[in-house]
């Protein structure tokens, strides 16, 4: 029996989620620092030459700064995912009167758990985005350096700055990946061994995640420029809303500006969409066959 068969209570969820994101970003995380530099850039540089240019001048390390605060993240973001899909997904199977998970419920179920994820990272995705850029990295010790002064400087809420378009980034990411879930699954042939099972996971979040990059990458690259903005009183940034953001750069720059830093992004979530589906099922599989969460 496949994790999506037989849900398990909230606390299993939360625990196999944690464990498949922060799986995935040990693996995957230099690309992410890579599509950063590339985001925050206005000029058009190569995936290759930014990872040699971080390698040469700031050292191998300098690909991994600022991982603790995703690490962190990972556990409440990937719960969130996976949980909320599973709870929106009932909501909405009882709304519409559907005894199954449709393509258009997967889609649906997966934007809005998107839109729920969006609220628990964006502090996280802000901090993780600071250290991450060339310039304003230098200026903080580490994740909880830059918390501090972010509040300090520029108040609280600034640790949301960039809300509104991180909650579309993951309304579009999350509704492409379980959209494609859903549908990948339906053309695969039936799993009939743990390995099969392996494999059609591996296809299907590999797939679903490919095509939610493709879908959100746009945004990811105004959300990054936002939240790379400091907010200074009585200035407006020039970054600050989603969409308007996303027709300055189209202008500015030119269409290939929106899809900058998409070569490391997707050489992440597309095999890292992989990684998480096969973690999160492997683990609640897992879980079952303990016995954990049955009466």
């Amino acid at each position: 029996m496949s994790s999506q068969d037989k849900p398990l209570p909230f606390v299993y969820q939360f625990a196999a989620g944690a464990i498949a994101g922060v799986s995935e970003i040990l693996v995957m995380y230099p690309t992410d620092v890579v599509k950063t530099r590339q985001q925050l850039a206005t000029e058009s540089i190569g995936m290759v030459q930014t990872f040699q240019n971080i390698i040469r001048s700031e050292g191998p390390g300098r690909l991994y700064r600022g991982i603790l605060a995703p690490i962190l993240m990972e556990a409440p973001k990937r719960a969130t995912k996976f949980a909320a899909n599973d709870s929106w997904g009932k909501v909405y199977r009882n709304a519409f009167g559907a005894q199954k998970m449709t393509q258009g419920l997967s889609i649906l179920t997966g934007a809005t758990a998107g839109a729920t994820e969006a609220f628990v990272v964006v502090p996280f995705e802000l901090v993780k985005i600071r250290l991450q850029d060339k310039a304003s990295g230098g200026k903080y010790a580490g994740p909880g350096d830059a918390l501090m002064k972010i509040i300090k400087n520029e108040g609280p809420m600034a640790l949301y700055n960039g809300l509104e378009s991180t909650l579309w980034r993951h309304i579009l990411w999350n509704a492409g990946y379980f959209g494609c879930i859903f549908q990948v699954r339906q053309l695969l042939p039936a799993a009939e061994s743990k390995k099969s099972q392996i494999g059609n996971d591996i296809i299907a979040g590999s797939v679903g995640g490919t095509v939610g990059t493709i879908v959100n990458t746009p945004m990811d690259v105004v959300k990054s420029r936002i939240q790379n903005s400091p907010k200074v009183a009585g200035v407006v940034p020039k970054y600050n809303w989603a969409w308007p953001s996303v027709f300055m750069v189209l202008r500015e720059e030119g269409f290939g500006a929106l899809y900058r830093g998409f070569a490391p992004k997707v050489l992440r979530l597309g095999p890292g969409g992989g990684i998480l589906l096969v973690v999160y099922t492997g683990v609640m599989d897992w879980f079952r066959q303990m016995g954990v969460g049955s009466k």
